[in-house]
């Protein structure tokens, strides 16, 4: 996460190299000592469509039946990572038949055959530490039918890829990549034979990692729930991992997986599915519940912040808001302008979304993803609420630092009359305008209504100078704001009531009716909804509230309820479509 030409940089790419190609020439390792229960849980859908010949990677899709993925002209360095990180296998053991093991063993063995001496991509920690996993987890997959040497190939490839980690592990990023590297290791040095030696510095490097990036609310960095939640499936593998072998986890082992545990079950809408925030998804089907039933944690964080983020919860409505500062320095490049946004669900419906990351869709969708104008929050003339600042290099690609960041954002949740309620601020526009936005939400105790305040205001007299300057530059016409709701895309949205309102109906029968005070402009707008797995961002709407702040305190009131004709329980009957790549 440095600069891509600085001297650090390059020595760390160089001393992988170096490295790769020594382990390359070992000749170690001849079979398992055990083997850890396959925990990776793939896609059938996507496993079919790989067996096709179907490659959709980081947004790309090539057609390639019969082909080897490693002779093909990749599109960009993110395909190259997802081939060389073999995630796909867990999709293609998904399938598991005999063609998907033969598309497997092909794909396995010609990596063996052209990288597997060190040379080439797929040699940097993390990649090699995620491909190592795969590997262990699916090995009586891919060793069916085959001969000795083949085997002892496959044996052999983990040995030297392990004796790499060994080295270069403690070089792997802070964060989702230090975890995937040293758990990587840990599974080497559990499994394979005269890889012992690398089981008691793996599992002090896991404690430190535990200690140092999984901090009291169980949340990292980055603050990305998704990137949370593969941090949590890792440790609970390698924690199962090691009672296999009867080795007991650390104590900072097991104390961050307690830790996690809440953050993420705040962190989950009613759906199963995670709030998206800071470059992370909702995760893939299932991975979540199946994450956090492995645990015997079944409690959410006490009232307050869990990772920086606020719920409200009632009947079948749940609501994550961002509600802390943006991640800061290093674990910014990723992260999102998203200060105050927030999700809603309504029972397995998503009704209001943020649009998400669009890193799979290139760098203009990556930079547009990660504005406020992207979030179901308020954007200030333009001005996203944190600017994005100088690239450095995350990976094999670039990536901007967040700057400018709200620096404070002061936050209470307290019982409302007839529900729950959150109320924020961040100072966000103070630096450009002047104004500090408030926001205000108020869920029933039912969950078939909210209501919301959004403010800005200037507070001091030096914000209100700004805010002056600012007024004579458009000649007191008034600063423009949008407060955005973008809708998920199964919402079939209309203007209402003479439009007065919106009516928004999901797919399980349930009626929403969004309302607003009548001082704005309401329109409903194209949006867009950004998600992995896809060739193209989906198609969607948002509502957009569009007014001017002419004085030092300007205040939009809006509501949304369920229609009074909408049953308090709704028996969601709808069948989710497969999920395709278009």
């Amino acid at each position: 996460m440095t600069n891509p030409g600085s001297l650090s940089s390059r020595w760390t790419r160089m001393m992988h190299r170096v490295h790769a190609r020594a382990s390359g020439r070992a000749r170690p390792a001849t079979g398992f000592v055990s083997q850890p229960e396959p925990r990776t849980v793939g896609a059938f859908a996507k496993g079919r469509q790989l067996t096709a010949g179907n490659l959709l990677f980081a947004g790309h899709l090539i057609e390639a039946p019969g082909a080897m993925i490693w002779d093909l002209d990749l599109p960009d360095a993110a395909y190259e990572e997802e081939l060389h990180g073999f995630i796909w296998l867990d999709d293609l053991a998904a399938v598991g038949d005999s063609g998907a093991r033969q598309v497997a063993q092909s794909w396995l063995w010609g990596w063996v055959d052209r990288y597997g001496r060190g040379r080439g991509a797929g040699w940097t920690p993390e990649l090699t530490g995620r491909r190592m996993i795969r590997w262990i987890h699916h090995a009586l997959f891919v060793l069916r039918g085959q001969d000795k040497d083949v085997s002892d190939a496959f044996y052999r490839s983990l040995a030297q890829q392990a004796i790499f980690l060994g080295k270069r592990w403690p070089y792997t990023a802070p964060g989702l990549p230090r975890f995937e590297a040293v758990t990587g290791l840990l599974y080497a040095g559990l499994s394979l034979q005269g890889m012992e030696h690398f089981i008691d510095p793996a599992s002090k490097g896991l404690s430190q990692a535990c200690r140092s990036l999984v901090d009291d609310q169980g949340g990292i960095p980055t603050r990305n729930p998704e990137e949370l939640l593969e941090v949590f499936t890792l440790l609970t593998w390698a924690a199962s991992a090691l009672q296999e072998s009867r080795r007991p986890p650390s104590e900072a082992h097991l104390a961050a997986i307690e830790r996690i545990a809440p953050t993420l079950r705040t962190l989950r809408h009613a759906d199963g599915g995670l709030a998206r925030f800071h470059g992370g998804g909702r995760g893939l089907e299932g991975r979540l519940d199946q994450a956090l039933a492995a645990t015997d944690i079944k409690v959410r964080q006490p009232d307050g912040l869990a990772m920086g983020f606020a719920r409200l919860s009632a009947g079948r409505t749940s609501i994550v808001i961002d509600a802390a500062k943006p991640p800061q320095g290093r674990a910014s490049f990723n992260a999102h302008a998203s200060t105050l946004a927030f999700e809603l669900t309504s029972g397995r419906r998503p009704l209001l979304v943020n649009c998400g990351s669009g890193a799979v869709f290139g760098e203009a969708w990556r930079r547009a993803g990660r504005a406020t104008p992207s979030h179901s929050a308020l954007s200030l003339e333009g001005f996203s609420s944190a600017r994005l600042g100088k690239p450095g290099l995350v990976g094999a690609a670039k990536r901007e630092m967040l700057e400018d960041t709200p620096d404070h954002v002061p936050v209470q949740i307290t019982h409302a009359e007839d529900g729950f309620r959150f109320e924020g601020g961040h100072d966000g526009y103070v630096s450009t305008h002047g104004l500090t936005h408030a926001r205000i939400l108020e869920l029933t105790f039912d969950g078939r209504g909210m209501v919301g305040e959004d403010m800005l205001i200037a507070m001091e007299p030096d914000h209100r100078l700004l805010f002056d300057q600012r007024m004579n530059a458009v000649k007191l016409h008034g600063l423009t704001f949008a407060i955005r709701f973008h809708l998920h895309p199964e919402v079939d949205a209309e203007i209402d009531m003479g439009g007065s309102a919106v009516s928004m109906a999901l797919r399980s029968g349930e009626i929403w009716v969004f309302r607003h005070d009548g001082k704005q402009e309401m329109t409903l707008e194209p949006s867009v909804y950004l998600e992995k797995g896809r060739l193209q961002p989906r198609a969607t709407k948002q509502i957009v509230l569009t007014g001017r702040a002419m004085e030092y305190a300007s205040r939009v009131r809006w509501s949304l309820a369920k229609a009074q004709d909408t049953a308090l329980a709704v028996r969601d009957l709808a069948r989710d479509e497969l999920p395709l790549p278009y």
